[in-house]
């Protein structure tokens, strides 16, 4: 069976990526990966699920029944140890602005600034998610841990990354290069473990 697979995204960077980690399973079920580009007519879902499960899958399932498709999702976020893993699902809001990456890190590091180093391990979490539009659904977890430094350094990347010193190493997300931090991030290790899943639900 050929076809097309939808990602729950606009966001075309993130659909070249995600057909760079699943090329092999792309190719091998002759499926095609499209963004939700290719459905102009089809809104936004509101994420308002409380963990990155429930969000992959809110969007996810909307997709596949907005558009008829098998559909691929994720929801990622930072989750702090001495925080009790929060910001999580509010990384992206947790200074109240959506998307001020500059104020999101500002105040995490200030709200841990007394925390010795031992205690500031951390880690980006990701959940992905397929959903087939007759209702099945499956999931996969990806962590890229780490421990957050007291500035931010490097240039690459966006969010929380210039903040996240990478375990067993001495650089931080920001200061990796994209195909070697893409390598081995939380969103390739949750999209490798899917695409284990996608032949049986693909048809293969």
């Amino acid at each position: 069976m050929s076809g097309r697979l939808v990602l729950a995204t606009r966001n075309q960077g993130k659909v070249g990526e995600l057909r760079a980690i699943l090329a092999d399973v792309l190719d091998r079920t002759g499926t095609e990966l499209v963004g939700m580009d290719a459905f102009p007519d089809v809104p936004d879902v509101v994420e308002s699920g409380v963990t990155f499960e429930e969000n992959a899958l809110l969007k996810a399932r909307f997709a596949a029944e907005a558009t008829g498709l098998p559909a691929l999702a994720d929801d990622s976020g930072l989750a702090v140890d001495v925080l009790g893993g929060s910001p999580g699902v509010f990384s992206a809001r947790w200074s109240g602005r959506h998307g001020d990456d500059e104020a999101n890190l500002r105040l995490l590091l200030a709200q841990i600034s007394d925390v010795p180093e031992e205690h500031r391990s951390a880690a980006f979490v990701c959940c992905a998610a397929l959903a087939m539009p007759d209702g099945r659904t499956v999931t996969r977890h990806g962590r890229f841990e780490g421990t957050i430094v007291r500035e931010p350094r490097g240039e690459n990347g966006f969010g929380y990354d210039p903040i996240l010193q990478v375990a067993g190493d001495t650089r931080t997300s920001a200061e990796l290069p994209p195909e070697e931090k893409n390598a081995i991030s939380h969103r390739a290790k949750a999209f490798a473990a899917l695409a284990e899943a996608l032949p049986e639900y693909l048809g293969h």
